[in-house]
């Protein structure tokens, strides 16, 4: 992806050093749960809020690449104001910016306290971004998905996300919550993130336009997704899939909607929640 030398977003708060408490509770099988209730976007509140803290944080040094990824989330979220903008504007509706916060080690939101073991996530609460820059390493070398526009697939995930709040989904998805079981629940959970990946490849759609994507851009955002799929995860972590408690979608799944996503470019083809074929 083109984007040294771009404009940075104004809304990038730096947590990165501030300290506090990471969450630890569960050992291996809690931060394999985590990251199959959380990965890429699932609201953390209901989990956060249950696990117990015992970890200080520690010091925060930042290296070269971190400032260089710093910069480079920057840009790729001043990229998908610009983007949603004028989506919205077309729409007659008003986006509203969200707030990139950048942490190390641990982070307060309005969701709860949470540790970097939980990988990227958005906070409907107060309609913030968060993200541990380490998580670009692990996505290299953990979920073997490198490449700067793989992680920017992740930020394009997150804002989709809020993009979700705004236009008033998140609310009705916390009204069914309330109404339906868990496994139910799961059901309607898989059709919020496939929706969020529909609109990180409607961001993608409107990046080739602007002419910022390079060769190999869209494999690395589609590797992303795929691994990430909660088919995978789940095997990777327990060595077996429960299909039942899938909460993201399959990894053909999150393929498949960040493309249609990345086809289409229009806001109104991305109803994950009426379609017949996931």
């Amino acid at each position: 992806m083109e984007w040294k030398g771009r404009r940075g977003s104004r809304n990038v708060e730096d947590r990165r050093g501030m300290g506090g408490t990471a969450i630890m509770g569960g050992g291996i099988g809690g931060i394999a749960l985590l990251l199959v209730v959380m990965f890429l976007g699932g609201d953390p509140s209901s989990i956060l809020n249950g696990i117990g803290d015992s970890s200080e944080n520690t010091s925060y040094v930042e290296t070269e690449q971190d400032k260089e990824l710093a910069e480079f989330v920057s840009v790729v979220l001043a990229d998908t104001e610009d983007v949603w903008h004028e989506i919205f504007e077309e729409e007659g509706l008003e986006y509203r910016e969200p707030t990139l916060v950048l942490y190390s080690g641990s982070v307060q939101s309005a969701c709860g306290t949470a540790g970097a073991s939980v990988g990227p996530f958005y906070c409907p609460g107060d309609e913030k971004l968060y993200i541990d820059l380490s998580f670009y390493q692990e996505l290299q070398d953990q979920f073997q998905a490198p490449g700067d526009f793989a992680m920017a697939y992740v930020i394009a995930h997150e804002v989709g996300h809020h993009v979700q709040k705004l236009l008033g989904i998140s609310d009705q998805m916390a009204a069914i919550h309330s109404q339906v079981s868990e496994e139910e629940y799961n059901k309607y959970s898989v059709r919020l993130e496939l929706q969020a990946d529909y609109f990180a490849g409607v961001w993608a759609k409107h990046a080739q336009g602007m002419g910022v994507l390079e060769k190999g851009d869209l494999e690395e955002a589609l590797n992303a997704a795929s691994a990430v799929g909660d088919d995978t995860i789940q095997k990777r972590a327990r060595g077996y899939v429960v299909p039942e408690s899938f909460t993201h979608g399959t990894s053909e799944q999150r393929k498949k909607w960040f493309y249609k996503g990345f086809q289409s470019g229009k806001i109104e083809d991305g109803d994950t929640f009426n379609a017949n074929d996931l």
